[in-house]
């Protein structure tokens, strides 16, 4: 499945939506992308996933690590891909912790993945949290990278699709404008916003 077609599959099943949106990671944006309504079919989301898995499949991947909630159905379906296991972070107290008894044992080799990525922010939290535990973190994937492949999960690029020596890779890759709460020109013109993510947005 090329870029231009997984473009089309969100437009068609309608997770490409205009207005005034405030994302998880607090900023504003006109476009969101809701990866619910294109995983909700789970033809298509073994298709999807199946493809991001491909990406890594030259990798000996032992676990695949995703954070809740957005990333859970990613997470599960790339790692039957794989055929690795499956666990996913979640946010305590503002930080991302494994629960539910899941581990990581030293010398694991892990996949983090994501279903959108805007600042990369969930991802380097799990990124860093997989490092202390001594695995290796073989890469980094996800449906849609909205920052247009500018996010880093490392001090610096190496190569292009690398960051700081690990491997990334995202399906469709979108350039698209965010903007901080206090100059937001969509608050500015009074256009009512709308938040349609899993953590609480009382925190933002």
């Amino acid at each position: 499945m090329k870029e231009n077609r997984v473009f089309e599959l969100f437009k068609e099943k309608g997770a490409l939506l205009e207005g005034h949106f405030l994302l998880t990671s607090g900023l504003h944006s006109s476009t969101y992308l809701q990866c619910a309504k294109v995983l909700q079919y789970p033809d298509i989301a073994e298709k999807l996933c199946g493809q991001l898995a491909k990406q890594f499949s030259k990798n000996k991947v032992d676990v695949v690590i995703s954070p809740a909630i957005g990333g859970l159905i990613v997470g599960h379906e790339t790692a039957r891909a794989l055929k690795a296991r499956a666990i996913f972070a979640e946010r305590v107290d503002g930080g991302m912790l494994l629960k539910r008894g899941f581990q990581l044992n030293k010398g694991e080799n892990v996949l983090a993945v994501e279903d959108v990525i805007t600042t990369g922010g969930s991802l380097k939290e799990i990124v860093q949290l997989a490092k202390e535990k001594g695995c290796n973190v073989v890469g980094v994937g996800s449906l849609v990278d909205r920052s247009g492949g500018k996010v880093e999960f490392g001090a610096c690029p190496v190569r292009k699709g690398f960051s700081n020596g690990v491997k990334k890779f995202s399906l469709l890759n979108l350039e698209i404008q965010n903007y901080p709460s206090q100059s937001c020109p969509l608050c500015r013109k009074g256009i009512p916003i709308t938040y349609l993510g899993s953590r609480n947005n009382e925190s933002k």
